[in-house]
């Protein structure tokens, strides 16, 4: 087995001087033992560099015969006059033990990078199996919820056409009316919780990198907030709540997906509406902020959100103490995040202290 040495260079000009005395004194050695060199630069090939372990260059590393040495610096030619001689009487005593026999330099370097690639290989694997083992762990979570949560908005949807079938049995007409209209809403509340709770789910299985598909047309934003306020009615009566509107006539039509902002729209009043207490006020605002961007706003007067959370919220998943006890999975900011994203425009929250939080997000004007 030859003598296998590895040059490595860089590519400034205070080196130069240093890498070619050390080229020519490696020449004249030839004549004493064969070696083999080779020559890497590290700035084209810094994973080596890494990979040797190099702290400065030049540097001259022997590969064979083990064990690898290092020698670097700028008096690179005094260290290998007496590095030299050792390195030649370790050859000699190693070439009847030799176990790669044919081995060259540049295997030595094809082997060392393919390490750095299997190594970072594993690595990527590692990662991935770990996230798909807390995916998997998290759907069996959410399944399992699921079937729990949805049992309630079912029991009271049930409850509600059972009573709508028992008012037939009431002589008074009026009171009849007045009775199947509660029960309606009722009704309508509990199967817009459902569709919601199903509605998470299967976006969320799509997983958080799949690309949503949007179809943009001229929406009338104004309308959109009156039509998703008025389904809202029955749960801002449960509660007392009182609603501030300011929806202005004259803001222009947003380019935008109108079933996905619906959603988008649901998912933050169902949150104020679940944080706001009893005899709160909601807000829903809409600004024209520019000639491109309009400006969606909802207020709570919730229990607020603290600082350090108000990016990891829209991140799914993440659930803050004061969820404790509430329906839902922490998803649906997530959701919100991705469709706003898909129309090009923000979405964030500002929360001052324990008291209140307002959620804005941006479209495209039309």
């Amino acid at each position: 087995m030859p003598l296998q040495l590895l040059l490595f260079i860089d590519e400034r000009s205070s080196s130069q001087e240093h890498i070619q005395g050390i080229q020519t004194y490696l020449q004249a050695l030839k004549d004493d033992y064969p070696f083999e060199l080779e020559t890497v630069n590290v700035t084209q090939e810094p994973h080596l560099a890494e990979h040797f372990r190099l702290v400065a260059t030049p540097a001259l590393v022997k590969i064979t015969p083990t064990p690898r040495q290092t020698i670097a610096g700028t008096n690179l030619v005094a260290q290998l006059e007496q590095c030299w001689p050792h390195w030649v009487e370790s050859v000699q005593q190693e070439e009847s033990e030799t176990t790669e026999e044919g081995s060259t330099v540049q295997d030595a370097v094809t082997h060392s990078t393919e390490l750095i690639r299997l190594s970072d290989e594993v690595f990527r694997l590692k990662q991935e199996n770990q996230e798909l083992n807390e995916q998997i762990k998290f759907k069996d979570q959410i399944l399992a919820m699921l079937a729990h949560d949805l049992r309630n908005p079912l029991t009271a949807a049930s409850i509600a056409l059972e009573t709508l079938e028992l008012t037939d049995q009431n002589p008074d007409p009026q009171k009849v009316e007045k009775i199947k209209k509660q029960i309606f809403r009722q009704a309508q509340t509990q199967f817009r919780i459902m569709n919601r709770m199903i509605t998470d789910i299967l976006q969320t299985a799509r997983g958080k990198n799949a690309e949503l598909q949007i179809q943009p047309q001229q929406v009338n934003l104004q309308a959109l907030s009156h039509q998703i306020l008025d389904q809202f009615q029955d749960s801002f009566d449960r509660k007392s709540l009182n609603l501030k509107k300011d929806l202005p006539q004259d803001v222009p039509n947003a380019h935008a997906d109108p079933e996905l902002i619906r959603q988008v729209l649901v998912n933050l009043l169902d949150n104020a509406v679940k944080y706001t207490p009893e005899a709160g006020t909601i807000r829903v605002s809409i600004l024209h902020r520019t000639s491109q961007k309009i400006q969606i706003t909802i207020c709570d007067d919730g229990p607020g959100i603290p600082e350090e959370k108000r990016e990891q919220i829209f991140e799914g998943r993440v659930r803050l103490k004061r969820d404790e006890g509430k329906e839902g999975y922490g998803l649906g900011l997530s959701l919100c995040r991705q469709v706003i994203r898909a129309h090009y425009g923000q979405i964030w929250v500002e929360s001052s202290g324990n008291r209140g939080s307002c959620f804005h997000f941006t479209l495209p004007a039309y």
